[in-house]
């Protein structure tokens, strides 16, 4: 968050997507009633410690000292699904602006109808409303998440028989390694599973039963590929050439043990560093993992045949998945808005450990690469999900991938800001010969998988 982000909330005022609550050393009930409605319409921030001024937001402050029992409760409140159901995984942060201290919150969209006090708040314009006795608002609510959202696809005839029962208790230990009192502890497996929203009810159509969330999460392998053929992850580690690979792992089974299975593909081809990080040696490598593995699962658009890829070079990492994109184009980590892409695998994974809350994933990554090499890393949305991430920087503190020659670079930088560039304005550009580009295009092409389309009369780097 930045602090031309929070004004500019300020002075739009409260709308769809914004709310002021003033809350100086309590959480009211609104704040809950808000969150539900956020998560059943576009998501969007809360502002405690700000009240409503002329239609603008004027920042009276929160008492620090109740700031810890603050935060507390919220967290206890939003985990308890006799109060939210189902429960919400979400934090408040700290903002200081104009040397007073605010607390705010991004909420996501949900895949799922939140309740709060057992009924259904939805958002218009900058009020939160209960619509649970309006039949009709109620379908649409319905209709618009299982449009959304594939994970939540009900397969009927799925069945406990189908998934991997003998992964709960597995999943239980991490979720209390993570949380002692985390209330899966005293749950039975088809009361977890309910919990976690992967056993529902559609009350539109009336089906009932295990979700595509389910199946992924703890289906059986042909479970898995007859419910969603085109799911797959294509780890590949390539050594000098582009064009080959010296080792490969497909991985087509469940989420959790593919989580194992790549984290440990991307650990045996890259080197371990080892850091001091708030007093304890930390494998920074392991966190950088652990993101990368973590996004390429959790949010990936699963309707799409398209496989998703972890490619491990010399010098990067870069990951590549189908998408469902909200906001186009490269996220800038201090500014993005976190947008789930499949809310329940997300909050399944936050449970048991293998995630962060929403968000602090891309800042971890960002961190941690500037700590593993000095570079920083690079995320990009589009219909496809581009994650780049490198290993190795030259004494400038730039990539250099495969070992270019400052040339050769700076002839790769010309295609890669205008890949419709010709050799001849690419010599202008360098003030060189076009015999010179064409020989530094075919020594680049010895390292990079660098081609040009004929079709579309631009180059290609793959």
């Amino acid at each position: 968050m930045t602090e031309a982000k929070i004004r500019e909330m300020l002075d739009h005022g409260e709308d769809f997507t914004t709310e002021y609550k003033e809350c100086v050393s309590e959480i009211s009930h609104s704040v809950y009633e808000t969150v539900v409605s956020f998560s059943n319409r576009y998501g969007g921030y809360i502002l405690l410690g700000v009240e409503e001024v002329n239609r603008k937001g004027h920042v009276i402050g929160v008492n620090r000292n109740a700031v810890p029992s603050m935060k507390k409760n919220f967290v206890n409140v939003l985990n308890n699904d006799e109060v939210i159901y189902p429960s919400l995984y979400l934090t408040l942060e700290e903002f200081e602006i104009d040397g007073k201290l605010i607390l705010y919150v991004y909420v996501p969209v949900s895949s799922q109808v939140e309740t709060y006090d057992k009924k259904i708040w939805d958002r218009n314009e900058d009020g939160d409303f209960d619509i649970t006795s309006s039949t009709d608002l109620v379908a649409n609510l319905y209709a618009r998440k299982s449009s959304s959202y594939h994970e939540r696809k009900i397969f009927p005839f799925v069945t406990a028989k189908h998934l991997r029962t003998d992964l709960l208790p597995r999943v239980r230990r991490m979720a209390l390694t993570k949380k002692a009192d985390h209330p899966w502890k005293d749950m039975d497996d088809i009361q977890l599973l309910r919990n976690a929203g992967l056993y529902e009810e559609n009350f539109l159509t009336g089906e009932k039963g295990f979700n595509l969330a389910a199946v992924l999460l703890l289906g059986k392998d042909e479970v898995i590929q007859s419910c969603c053929p085109g799911y797959r992850t294509d780890a590949i580690f390539r050594d000098e050439h582009p064009d080959r690979y010296d080792d490969r792992l497909i991985v087509e089974t469940n989420l959790i043990e593919s989580y194992d299975l790549l984290t440990g593909f991307i650990a045996k081809h890259t080197n371990d560093k080892f850091f001091l990080l708030d007093g304890a040696t930390t494998s920074v490598r392991d966190i950088i993992s652990r993101e990368i593995v973590g996004n390429v699962l959790a949010h990936r658009e699963f309707s799409s045949a398209f496989p998703a890829k972890i490619i491990i070079e010399p010098d990067r990492i870069v990951t590549e998945n189908w998408n469902r994109p909200q906001f186009p184009g490269k996220i800038d980590p201090a500014s993005f808005t976190p947008y789930p892409k499949n809310p329940i695998i997300a909050k399944f994974f936050v449970n048991i450990g293998l995630a962060d809350a929403l968000g602090s994933g891309t800042r971890n990554l960002y961190a941690c690469s500037r700590i593993y090499c000095g570079g920083e890393p690079s995320l990009e949305e589009g219909d496809i999900f581009r994650i780049f991430v490198p290993l190795k920087v030259n004494e400038k503190g730039e990539v250099n991938r495969y070992g270019l020659t400052e040339r050769q670079r700076a002839v790769l930088a010309v295609i890669e800001e205008n890949p419709k560039s010709s050799v001849e304005e690419i010599a202008a550009l360098l003030q060189t010969s076009d015999r010179t580009v064409y020989r530094e295009i075919s020594e680049i092409k010895k390292k990079v998988s660098l081609v040009f389309d004929k079709k579309s009369q631009s180059w290609v780097i793959k």
